[in-house]
């Protein structure tokens, strides 16, 4: 049983549910379809915030609720907010949860505690008897998106549509292109037409009477080879006898749980529903063109009730602003599956926005302790971060040089500004490392290929980079920098680049900077430390023996590139010599026995109080070459002292691992 619930409207005889009195919470509208007024009650409980758990399937709880909720389900379709979606920050975005074909509207049961705390959530829900056609449905929502985008015209509404609600979603979109809506699609039923479900409708027909409710009977049908089609994909899309899904604990939960499915989704119920999936496939799909809304797809590689990954694929390519994620593992219920955390999902595409555009500074929201241990374990755990290493050093206030990052201001704002190594190889070791022993969340500056292609091609999807955006990496821009200094963040810095992160051959450690101070100037307006960093160890892992001036001369790779190239936002177009070269290809690398990463900061350099003379250009172009000059001493330093490190070799850094223990603390060289 839930310790708390739903804010429900109207008037519910349960203990689950807030009780609002109907005339305060609703109206009807023609057709005997009913809305909300322009704002709902809410419980006058406070939740408190709960300890972060492990995600585990939401199917118990959800059936649990619904068992409750249907006991005394009557009248027309209507919202309700969860009680536990009662503390949100304020100027949160409304979410509007559309379900799928169940119609309960509980499918987000797992994810309420969250999505609460950034989102204003209301769901919908159509009770079992109800018989409403699918435009009157889009309707009622429309009218609900319409009232709150009146109330609220500078706020984004988001639609998260399940199944038959991603129809719904889309319906309204392509009837709302002046508003601004934020669509979220999980397994959207426009491939209804595609579907094995759409041969269960005269199977139903077919069964006498005698076999109501439908479903537990469905369940027990074996015979007969074109039925058996059906049927299999029709149960194994239920996730209490879907392999693909969340297993079910025992057996007892299994045959409790069959009656109260029975009773969401008595026969008739069933007929209805899936006559409405025809309808409203059809109704989505020929409003598509209209469609202006961002879009999020999310689908399941195991969806046995849907086509869902091939048509994630299709909408993509119909839809102006879509991105695509894709669930392999997952079956057609994916929300109530423990391995997805929608608020998670919606972080990592960097979909969250109160205003008409995502604002990477105030609209982040740092990883919750769970997310940073999952990305973290699958770094600290994998084979990069055992081959490389990483030492780390710092320099006090004194000047003193120490192991570790204590020499790293805690308050920012703060300006790590350094060198690239090949690839962009030393990123990882270095976010992980600030968080894991200081608690600091460094917002890595990225190229905008990392968030968005201009088309699609050859390079990695998008989706690869997403724990980067969990873990506070930003795309390059003069705005972006300005907002995380303004928010006193710890923001990493790389003035060369994409032409620094694809050198040539011979040109480790050097570097490709603009001849003008892009950051100086913008640092003293907020007082921000900077700290220059040099960081050395990829000659430590292969030699680039085939670079982009020996790709360039054949004509098949020199085309490659030019495709990989294109694929991505250009930047410094207008900036001359070598920081403008961004071209994108893969070198010709010969591995080598593999060494070890090396960091060294230098002393911060204040620019509190400078403001007024880093104006001057002359004076910020000499701090600028100040910190260049010094991320090369950095540079310098550990190319020298690297030397005499006994463990520089991971044959040596292995033997000391198994003298000591795999967790132990590998020295280096003296300081």
């Amino acid at each position: 049983m839930l310790a708390a619930g739903v804010c429900f409207f109207p008037t519910v005889s349960s203990s689950l549910f807030h009780h609002v009195p109907l005339s305060k919470a609703m109206k009807v509208k023609s057709g005997g379809i009913m809305s909300i007024v322009p704002r709902f009650a809410m419980s006058t409980e406070r939740v408190p915030v709960k300890e972060e758990k492990q995600r585990r399937s939401g199917w118990k709880e959800y059936f649990e609720q619904a068992k409750e909720l249907i006991e005394t389900d009557d009248g027309p379709p209507r919202w309700f907010s969860p009680l536990e979606c009662s503390s949100q920050w304020d100027n949160s975005p409304l979410m509007l949860f559309l379900p799928g074909i169940d119609g309960v509207g509980l499918a987000l049961i797992s994810h309420h505690h969250k999505l609460g705390r950034i989102f204003d959530l209301w769901c919908l829900h159509i009770p079992v008897a109800d018989r409403t056609p699918f435009t009157d449905l889009v309707k009622l929502v429309e009218k609900t998106v319409r009232s709150e985008y009146k109330r609220s015209p500078n706020r984004p509404i988001y639609l998260i549509g399940e199944s038959l609600g991603g129809c719904l979603a889309l319906a309204v979109a392509a009837r709302n292109r002046d508003i601004d809506l934020v669509l979220i699609l999980a397994n959207p039923a426009t491939s209804f037409s595609r579907s094995l479900m759409q041969l269960l409708s005269p199977l139903l027909d077919a069964l006498p009477d005698s076999f109501s409710p439908a479903l537990p009977n469905i369940l027990s049908l074996t015979a007969g080879d074109p039925l058996r089609m059906v049927l299999d994909n029709a149960v194994k899309g239920l996730p209490l006898l879907n392999a693909a899904g969340e297993p079910i604990e025992d057996f007892t939960t299994f045959s409790s749980s069959l009656p109260v499915l029975a009773d969401i989704l008595p026969k008739e119920t069933l007929l209805w529903k899936l006559k409405m999936l025809k309808s409203a496939s059809a109704y989505a799909n020929s409003g598509l063109h209209a469609i202006k809304a961002q879009t999020l797809i999310l689908c399941s590689g195991n969806d046995r009730l849907l086509p869902s990954q091939q048509e994630g694929e299709r909408l993509r390519q119909l839809l102006p602003s879509c991105e695509l994620r894709k669930f392999d593992n997952s079956g057609h219920f994916l929300f109530l599956e423990g391995s997805i955390d929608l608020l998670t999902v919606i972080k990592g595409t960097s979909y969250y926005r109160r205003g008409k555009y995502h604002d990477y500074a105030s609209d982040f929201i740092p990883p919750t302790p769970d997310e940073a241990k999952k990305i973290i374990e699958s770094y600290s755990y994998s084979l990069f971060n055992i081959v490389t290493g990483s030492v780390m050093l710092s320099t006090l206030e004194d000047g003193k040089i120490v192991k570790g990052l204590a020499g790293i201001p805690s308050e920012g704002p703060v300006l790590l500004v350094g060198n690239h190594m090949l690839l962009a190889l030393d990123v990882a070791p270095f976010i992980i490392r600030f968080f894991t022993e200081r608690d600091i969340l460094v917002r890595g500056t990225a190229h905008p290929m990392f968030f968005k292609r201009q088309k699609s091609g050859r390079l990695p999807e998008v989706s690869s980079f997403d724990s980067l955006r969990v873990m506070g990496a930003y795309p390059v821009g003069v705005s972006n920098l300005f907002n995380l200094l303004a928010s006193k963040s710890h923001v990493l810095l790389y003035p060369g680049g994409l032409r620094e992160g694809f050198h040539r051959k011979g040109e480790e450690y050097k570097l490709f900077w603009p001849e003008q101070s892009e950051f100086v100037r913008m640092a003293a307006r907020f007082g921000a430390k900077i700290v220059p960093f040099g960081s050395v160890g990829e000659d430590d892992l292969g030699q680039v023996v085939i670079d982009y001036d020996d790709l360039v001369k054949i004509p098949y790779f020199r085309s490659e590139i030019e495709s990989l190239t294109n694929e991505v936002p250009q930047l410094r177009a207008d900036v001359d010599g070598e920081v403008a070269n961004q071209q994108v290809y893969l070198p010709g690398i010969l591995p080598k026995v593999p060494g070890r990463f090396y960091y060294y900061f230098g002393k911060p350099i204040e620019t509190e109080g400078r403001k007024q003379e880093l104006k001057d250009k002359k004076k910020s172009q000499e701090l600028y070459f100040e910190v260049k000059a010094e991320v090369e001493r950095c540079i310098a330093y550990l190319k020298e002292k690297r030397e005499s490190d006994p463990y520089r070799s991971i044959l040596s850094r292995l033997s000391y691992q198994a003298a000591h223990g795999p967790t132990s603390d590998i020295p280096t060289f003296e300081i």
